[in-house]
């Protein structure tokens, strides 16, 4: 059974603000669960048999669309997390995402490496690209980060936290965002999607084409993932249930 979506446009949290106590240029919103903090996450904090569905957006709209139309019909709930320069040159793309009752994430804003960044260098990516996303959406975004390319360290973690976010990665990446000429096909992004399978999974996937052509093999099997997170017993889960309490 899927979990219900929030209705369109509604987000948890939407206007609540920073807790007292937090840091002087802490990015005031929702704030993360305390199991979220200290650690990259991979895996989400429950025995429960659910699995969150997460989308990266760097590149383009393609597969847009065809993903928020599939989420729509399955009434399933997904985070998004484009970076601030897709927020700024695709405003439209992150208002739908928002409007379609989706959580919005951080990707960062010009999506770098984080270990070879400052502290105040990875607050600004950080800052931009919340700024540039609740401009782009006219909501709140959540309080989760996922760094680029994965790359994280014990420092850059620490310093997210410190902001007021999650380090939310992932248990397993389809691969679909290499498309065809990297190999993947989409029953291999099935494939790995069911491999990652377990009690709080996170599985990244992507909106956008790496290369432009416009082929987006997460969408195009998309279905057949939530098809199979059924079968399998799971849940499809909304991050937002791993929020503090106000």
């Amino acid at each position: 059974m899927l979990a219900a979506l929030p209705a369109a446009g509604l987000v948890p949290g939407s206007n609540a603000v920073a807790a007292p106590g937090r840091r002087a240029g802490v990015v005031a919103g929702p704030r993360p669960q305390a199991s979220l903090l200290g650690q990259e996450i991979r895996r989400l904090p429950t025995s429960r048999r659910v699995v969150a569905l997460t989308f990266n957006a760097a590149w383009d709209e393609s597969g847009l669309a065809a993903v928020l139309e599939e989420l729509r019909r399955r009434k399933a709930p997904a985070t998004f997390f484009p970076t601030g320069r897709y927020a700024e040159a695709r405003p439209a793309a992150v208002r739908a995402m928002a409007e379609a009752g989706h959580g919005l994430g951080n990707h960062s804003y010009s999506h770098p490496y984080f270990d070879g960044l400052s502290t105040r260098e990875r607050a600004r990516e950080v800052r931009r690209a919340d700024t540039a996303i609740r401009t782009a959406s006219g909501v709140e975004p959540l309080p989760f980060f996922r760094f680029p390319y994965s790359s994280t360290t014990e420092d850059s973690v620490a310093d997210v936290n410190e902001l007021g976010y999650a380090a939310i990665e992932f248990t397993d990446d389809t691969n679909g965002y290499l498309g065809p000429d990297g190999g993947m096909t989409v029953d291999l992004v099935v494939r790995r999607a069911i491999g990652s399978l377990g009690p709080g999974a996170v599985l990244q996937m992507h909106v956008g084409s790496s290369a432009g052509d416009g082929v987006v093999l997460d969408a195009q099997a998309l279905p057949r993932i939530i098809d199979a997170v059924v079968e399998e017993g799971y849940t499809v889960v909304d991050l937002r249930e791993f929020l503090a309490a106000s």
